[in-house]
């Protein structure tokens, strides 16, 4: 059970800035945060959410990235496994918007009408944050000019010089209020699609700037998450929104409470089973890891964990743990952390378990696939 893990002395330094005094800094965050939280208006749920939670599959690359012959198994795959409700596909930024203000719904528009006639459904993240560097459609074109103060940062890992992707430059707003048009077009035209179950946005870990932040760009960058996924909220009225949660712990509290205000959905980006990090209660000194959060959340906002591919090869991330069973990550995220909604990554090399796994009985022949479908009391309904 989660709460058998001790905490770790300190929060991980794998998430701090160069150059500032990370807990003095992050607890500036954190008064900050609930600062804002309580001082600015939030949106509320809208009457009639989509609500078909289950088991989805999570698809390896990006949209543009998978050809037919693969989608061709994924829909074999759907039509064969009752437990899966539907797909989620990751897009980058620049996937969609392939210029300022011009917006591309082809592919999105294809899986959704491959999906209706199978009747599942489509789930799709917002890359926010790429690790991979240079990526031609991890932003738009535009968005790195001058104008956006080139739109993005460099980041790497805790320790390291070599670049390990690039995350955006939240902290401005001419950044931000394009990520909110973003989500705008896409309300606009996949809100009240039955078919489109949810959206989100990916981990909400800054990652090492291989050039310094300040304190109040970090400030900023929060603040403004905090602004995209309300006004994703407004676009998407009828539609789960969701945003991926990881680090830095002390912003998690805020964020929940944003998340049930506005009845928005968790989720986050690795299910490791013995992670500290991420299962540690909290001290007076260190705030609680994402995953204590979940049971206390269950049936007040939706629960959407993932299941990456490297949870399937370790229970921890430095890979000090044990391979687990795709039946010892269910019972984690089922029973555990109480989830509505699970996406589990098509991994090559452990798919076909999760596909056994999700034929059993248990999953086969209960509603959700054995997973809790109590409609969130966030949402003034849910509609099947």
């Amino acid at each position: 059970m989660i709460t058998n893990f001790k905490s770790p002395s300190t929060i991980p330094l794998a998430m701090a800035p160069h150059g500032f005094n990370y807990k003095l800094k992050i607890a500036f965050i954190t008064i900050f945060i609930f600062t804002l939280l309580f001082s600015s208006g939030i949106i509320h749920a809208a009457d009639g959410v989509k609500w078909h939670p289950g088991h989805y599959y999570q698809l390896l690359g990006g949209a543009k990235n998978n050809p037919k012959y693969m989608m061709d198994a994924v829909y074999k795959d759907l039509t064969n496994t009752p437990a899966l409700q539907g797909i989620q596909v990751r897009y980058m930024w620049g996937d969609i918007e392939t210029a300022k203000g011009q917006y591309n719904f082809a592919t999105i528009d294809k899986h959704l009408a491959e999906l209706q006639k199978r009747n599942k459904r489509l789930v799709i993240m917002i890359q926010t944050k790429s690790f991979s560097v240079n990526s031609a459609t991890y932003v738009p074109t535009y968005l790195r000019s001058a104008e956006y103060d080139g739109g993005i940062f460099t980041f790497a890992h805790y320790g390291e010089s070599k670049p390990k992707g690039e995350n955006l430059k939240m902290w401005n707003p001419l950044v931000r209020d394009r990520l909110s048009e973003l989500y705008r077009a896409l309300g606009k035209r996949y809100n009240t699609h039955p078919y489109f179950e949810g959206i989100g946005m990916s981990e909400t870990a800054l990652g090492t700037p291989l050039n310094p932040v300040t304190s109040t760009q970090t400030n900023d960058f929060y603040k403004n998450l905090y602004i995209v996924l309300q006004e994703a909220r407004k676009a998407f009225p009828n539609t789960m929104v969701m945003q991926s949660v990881n680090y830095p712990r002390p912003i998690i509290a805020p964020l929940v409470e944003t998340l049930k205000k506005m009845g928005g959905g968790l989720s986050h980006p690795d299910t490791y089973l013995e992670e500290p990090g991420l299962l540690t209660p909290g001290t007076k000194y260190t705030p609680p890891g994402v995953y204590t959060y979940y049971p206390k959340l269950s049936g007040i906002i939706p629960l959407a964990p993932t299941v990456m591919h490297h949870n399937y090869e370790n229970t921890r991330n430095d890979s000090s743990g044990h391979e687990p069973t795709v039946t010892e990550l269910l019972n984690f995220l089922r029973d555990d952390l109480k989830a509505n909604y699970v996406f589990w990554t098509r991994d090559p090399k452990y798919y076909q378990k999760v596909l056994e796994m999700l034929n059993w009985s248990a999953q086969k022949d209960r509603t959700a696939g054995g997973l809790s479908t109590t409609c969130p009391s966030t949402y003034t309904s849910c509609v099947q």
